[in-house]
């Protein structure tokens, strides 16, 4: 409300900020046009308004959050800050100061954070204020958001999950509570939910942000990213969060020479044609765009099993840190017996790893992105799935995203862009644009012409 009475002041030629977006309110603020508290205030009305809806936050920092923003109009360098007095949230697996690191569960630690995570500082020194923790399933360990408290539904249609294990996080920004969002994907627990939320997900490729997500950030799997409701805001974001403002620039990339994969890595698996559709409509805005498409299906030998073995042999690791493991659910708790196992028997080879990346190497000798489907069918519906048993878990997971782990287990670069809506379902979905190594300004650019030529809704139609 607050932004909203302030932003029908601006009378500058008609260059009025989107305070929809990052970008805009930060232009807002460093401006004078904007006060840092009117654009948090503003974020905590929308949150008051919607979230009972999504279920997207364990912890609403609004007092905190207020103060933080009333304290940053002080600051002699408003007017150059990124992000100055953007609303954001965070994925509550990473630290914030004085707030609890649960991770999802009820076996997580019970004490106060004392220090932020470095993406946290980093957010806040480019001028964000953090106004609260988003949910996430336990330990970030599946692919939709529930717990006890409650369960993370789709802002575009409630009956379905928002994703996971970043599903608060997609949730915040598809339902227009907060521009961007801090998220974490080890498996693709970014770009699910931004594929089942409807808005733009990144995960950057290996050493690029800090990761420090637990104990060794799942063997080197685990990245921290964004969601954004534009490509714009993502590189913005991702900017902020990598130290590198160049990032943030959005030029047209040279001519891609782009592969079209939609066959699934599982044999077997059935991907739904809405879905193979979201691929092909973004294969063809990249030809319109100027860049040469080619039907060439990912060489996926050997990553699924590989794969499979991290997901339960991180998951062991992991397991050593949480504060109360009588409380875990059961699921996880059979997860990380199985994961004791793998680790026991000596299944995890670094040399399993090697060959899938020799083969994408070759791969992308011919080629410089590979569009995929983000998933292979629309969000799981939402439910209480932590009551279920392990394989029912497992196996929904495994066949509704199986596109998303391979850029994992390599530590390369993948992004998640809206491409319409289901027509069943009326929830959104996506194609997922990945690359080698360095090419997160690649994907980015590409994801910011496919943004020109299909322009989608960028949030949710929730009636307040």
């Amino acid at each position: 409300m607050a932004a909203e009475a302030a932003a029908d002041t601006d009378d500058t030629a008609g260059t009025r900020p989107d305070l929809g977006t990052a970008a805009g309110t930060a232009a807002a603020v460093q401006s004078g046009l904007l006060t840092p508290e009117q654009a948090v205030a503003a974020a905590l009305d929308r949150i008051r308004a919607r979230d009972r809806k999504v279920n997207a936050f364990t912890v609403v920092r609004e007092e905190a959050a207020l103060a933080e923003a009333r304290a940053m109009a002080d600051r002699p360098d408003l007017d150059m800050l990124p992000l100055a007095g953007v609303p954001v949230v965070v994925k509550n697996n990473i630290d914030v100061t004085g707030e609890v690191t649960r991770g999802g569960s009820l076996a997580g630690s019970d004490e106060a954070a004392t220090a932020d995570h470095p993406v946290v500082r980093r957010l806040r020194s480019a001028g964000a204020i953090v106004v609260g923790l988003t949910t996430v399933p336990e330990f970030g360990l599946w692919g939709a958001t529930d717990s006890p408290a409650g369960i993370t539904r789709s802002p575009w249609n409630p009956r379905y999950s928002a994703g996971g294990s970043s599903g608060g996080s997609g949730a915040a920004v598809g339902a227009g509570m907060v521009p961007i969002a801090h998220g974490n994907d080890g498996l693709g627990s970014v770009r699910i939910p931004a594929a089942c939320c409807g808005v733009v997900g990144l995960k950057p490729g290996r050493g690029l942000v800090p990761a420090e997500v637990g104990i060794d950030s799942w063997g080197g799997m685990t990245e921290n990213g964004v969601l954004a409701t534009t490509v714009a805001d993502a590189a913005l974001m991702l900017s902020v969060l990598a130290d590198r403002p160049a990032l943030a620039e959005l030029e047209s990339p040279k001519q891609l020479r782009i592969g079209l994969a939609t066959r699934p890595p599982l044999p077997g698996t059935r991907v739904d044609l809405a879905w193979t559709a979201a691929a092909d409509k973004a294969a063809a805005a990249a030809v319109t765009a100027g860049h040469t498409v080619g039907l060439a299906e990912l060489p996926y030998q050997g990553a699924t099993f590989a794969l499979s073995l991290r997901w339960l042999g991180n998951a062991a690791r992991e397991s050593a840190a949480v504060a109360h493991p009588d409380r875990l659910q059961r699921r996880t708790r059979t997860h990380i017996a199985l994961g004791q196992w793998v680790l026991k028997t000596g299944l995890l080879r670094p040399a399993q790893v090697d060959r899938v990346e020799a083969r994408l190497l070759d791969y992308f000798d011919r080629y410089d992105v590979v569009i995929t489907p983000t998933l292979a069918a629309p969000a799981l519906r939402a439910r209480h799935w932590y009551r279920r048993p392990w394989l029912a878990n497992v196996t929904a997971n495994a066949r509704f995203s199986p596109f998303t782990p391979l850029w994992n287990l390599i530590g390369w670069p993948a992004l998640s862009v809206p491409m319409g809506i289901h027509p069943r379902t009326g929830t959104p979905v996506a194609a997922q644009l990945a690359g080698p190594p360095g090419s997160e300004s690649t994907l980015l650019r590409l994801a910011a012409q496919l943004e020109t030529a299909r322009p989608w809704q960028r949030t949710a139609p929730i009636p307040e």
